[in-house]
């Protein structure tokens, strides 16, 4: 370091030329060199000069240079040119770091400071706690300003009681006449807040007694209203709800028990009431009536039926959802199944038929389903709202199966088959039921309730 120019930079600020103490002190280091007390004096002539980011790099500077020491100090000192730069975050960084040292003799500074940020950044509740900090501080000269921001602090969190206290502690702690009349203008505001008038009034009278102060209208409107309330309750007039019913015709006249006049009494005699001649039967009797209305009034059937017809609701929706998705009764399978059961049993089939199949198609029908089956079994069943179709395989005695494509019809929420297909592993033909077809690997004979192939 170039103790020279150092020193003449510290002259050249005290004697308040702080272009030439700036020229000075950086003479004084050479590069890449650090010097916490060059550093530090830069950093404090740059505050002068208004150059915030500025003084704020030279202090962070200044901090890399542990032999230095005044950690507390430089980071006090970082933290508010970052403030003053408008550099909120980063200031409550260094000013938590200033007030951790605790060799740092005046911590109230990064207190004060610190309250500064976190309202600035609008965390009120953090403000407060770095307020009181710095109120209680022994070393703080001036704790009245720390508890007038306290104060304020509370206020903005709606604790007008706690900003009372606080306000009034703060005057304790102040000069008279050295800004006691700013402290009383918050105080009345605060005692308006916690509709404490009388006090108000008298806190607004101190603030502007001596005519030095001027209110803030804010503050002058708070000051007309407690004087208003004040001055309504000193001269017994009625209230803005006594005014509201007298305007009404509510006047003072008016018994509001007997508001007819019928006893002319301000309490209705028992005789007019009735109450004390009453039986103990007729109050069982009376007790059992309202129970009925009550009752009655709960609307108990109502709820049931509503609950019954959502359920009638929800059961018609499926049961249509289900129609409309190709699903009825007897199903599909069911009526396959017992169709090739009678055929092979010798019985009746017309009640498995649709409606339209004549006589000839249903025994055309009859002669392509087999006389003998163990079982049939339905696969491939595609369903439609009007119309079905599926594949069943019966299965034959012999060891043999064969299958079958039947169409089915809708027939009310239940299934008749319309047609009989019966398809071949080989191209056979049948003179009577089966007609070839060239565009599959398999022959089929038709039998449909409109045509018959032959």
């Amino acid at each position: 370091m170039n103790q020279q120019a150092f020193d003449a930079g510290k002259a050249a600020l005290q004697r308040g030329d702080v272009p030439e103490a700036v020229r000075q002190l950086s003479a004084a280091k050479g590069p890449g060199e650090v010097s916490g007390a060059v550093d530090h004096q830069l950093g404090n002539c740059f505050m002068r000069m208004g150059r915030y980011a500025d003084a704020a790099r030279c202090y962070a500077d200044a901090l890399q240079d542990r032999s230095y020491g005044h950690a507390g100090a430089l980071a006090c000192n970082r933290g508010r040119a970052l403030l003053a730069a408008n550099r909120p975050q980063e200031a409550v960084a260094s000013l938590t770091m200033a007030v951790k040292d605790e060799g740092y003799p005046t911590p109230y500074k990064a207190y004060l400071a610190l309250g500064d940020a976190y309202k600035r950044l609008g965390n009120v509740r953090e403000a407060g706690v770095a307020y009181r900090s710095a109120a209680i501080d022994e070393n703080n000269p001036n704790p009245s300003a720390a508890l007038r921001e306290l104060g304020g602090s509370f206020m903005q969190m709606g604790r007008a009681v706690d900003a009372v206290e606080a306000y009034r502690t703060a005057l304790d702690f102040s000069q008279p006449l050295g800004g006691q009349n700013a402290i009383y203008g918050d105080l009345g505001l605060a005692y308006v807040a916690a509709n404490r008038m009388s006090e108000a009034v008298d806190a607004f009278a101190h603030a502007t007694a001596d005519g030095s102060y001027q209110l803030r209208p804010e503050v002058q409107a708070a000051y007309d209203a407690a004087q208003k309330a004040v001055r309504a309750i000193q001269g017994g007039g009625p209230s803005e709800t006594d005014a509201f019913l007298a305007a009404a015709g509510y006047g003072a006249g008016v018994d509001p028990l007997d508001p007819t006049g019928a006893t002319g009494e301000f309490m209705p005699s028992p005789e007019d009431t009735g109450f004390f001649s009453v039986t103990e039967a007729e109050l069982v009797e009376q007790d059992r009536h309202d129970r009925k209305i009550r009752r009655k009034h709960k609307h108990r059937g109502l709820k049931a039926f509503l609950i019954l017809l959502l359920l009638l609701v929800l059961v018609a929706g499926a049961l249509g959802l289900a129609f409309y998705r190709g699903y009825g009764w007897p199903m599909q399978d069911s009526v396959v199944e017992s169709l090739f059961s009678a055929n092979a049993s010798g019985g009746d089939v017309t009640p498995y038929l649709a409606a339209g199949v004549s006589d000839e198609q249903r025994a055309q029908i009859q002669t392509l389903l087999p006389t003998t089956v163990s079982s049939v079994g339905v696969s491939d069943v595609t369903r439609s709202m009007t119309s079905s179709q599926l594949t069943a395989t019966a299965t034959l005695p012999a060891g043999g199966a064969q299958q079958y494509h039947v169409t089915l019809v809708r027939d009310g929420i239940g299934w008749k088959v319309s047609s009989v297909e019966v398809a071949y592993a080989s191209r056979t033909e049948d003179s009577t039921t089966v007609s070839p077809d060239s565009s599959v690997g398999t022959s089929t004979g038709t039998i449909s309730s409109t045509t018959t192939s032959n």
